[in-house]
């Protein structure tokens, strides 16, 4: 077979073809599927026969396992989480929000892997924004005032008992297990350099970025929603459509994502891994 990368066209993402990710890997194939994962950020390979050790090879051979601070993993794993919603579900959409998975940590993820279980026939595109392409395209002075500034991220607006899935978030399928240790804070460059490309990308977005360091906490989230808009700007997205038997794998270094709904009534699961820190 022959690794064939199609891009989507739009500001990033790419379907990878002519691959069997179900077997071992080699250290050859996993050399070209890393060089599409840098170009592109998202890389889409369908029509896969993957069960969950196929997707523990492919994420220990990506990098090996990252942290999952707040999800309890499926049973008999311990590195495997399910993004699932239940036919009849009723709560708020999961992760509707801009972000990049675990910004909050000291060493955030390099990745996150999704291998498709049950795919709703309607709804349920994942968008993802390229925040390379976003500063690359902001005015220079500006460019030169974002890197000055370090953000203060936090998982306590999302995670802490009294957050977004927390205490109160009731009748939910997927294992959230929101806590104290939410509340904890860690600084990172609001600007960062891709440690595999060089690439300049703005790092995360408000939700988990809750302040900037040295600023007045009114001028920092008045800072932080004027950057988000900007960050989420259409020019600058790719929206990917789900298939039965898919596996995407995303660079949280480069790209902001987002989940989106559209198929009440029907379920969907999805089981998740992450990329741990380059060099980790």
């Amino acid at each position: 077979m022959s690794m064939t990368v199609t891009p989507s066209g739009q500001a990033c993402g790419a379907h990878v073809t002519g691959v069997d990710l179900g077997g071992e890997l080699s250290p050859e194939l996993v050399s070209q599927i890393r060089k599409a994962w840098l170009e592109h950020r998202v890389v889409a390979f369908p029509g896969q026969q993957m069960d969950d050790d196929a997707l523990e090879r492919f994420t220990m051979a990506m990098g090996g396992f990252g942290e999952d601070p707040f999800f309890a993993p499926i049973e008999g794993r311990q590195h495997i989480a399910a993004i699932l919603r239940e036919a009849d579900e009723s709560t708020p959409l999961f992760a509707e929000n801009w972000h990049s998975d675990w910004s909050f940590l000291p060493r955030p993820p390099a990745g996150t892997c999704l291998l498709a279980v049950d795919i709703p026939p309607i709804g349920g595109d994942t968008l993802f924004a390229d925040q390379i392409a976003a500063f690359a395209a902001l005015p220079e002075e500006r460019k030169a005032y974002l890197r000055t500034l370090t953000a203060i991220h936090s998982a306590k607006l999302a995670y802490a008992p009294e957050g977004a899935y927390g205490e109160k978030d009731e009748g939910r399928s997927m294992a959230i297990r929101p806590n104290e240790s939410a509340r904890a804070t860690q600084t990172h460059p609001l600007v960062q350099r891709h440690p595999e490309t060089g690439e300049e990308a703005l790092f995360s977005t408000i939700g988990y970025i809750i302040g900037i360091e040295g600023m007045g906490q009114a001028e920092a989230m008045a800072l932080l929603s004027e950057l988000a808009q900007w960050q989420g700007r259409e020019e600058f997205t790719y929206r990917h459509r789900w298939e039965p038997g898919m596996l995407v794998i995303w660079d949280n270094r480069s790209v902001l994502h987002k989940a989106t709904g559209g198929y009440e009534g029907h379920r969907r699961e999805l089981h998740r891994t992450t990329i741990a820190a380059y060099g980790s």
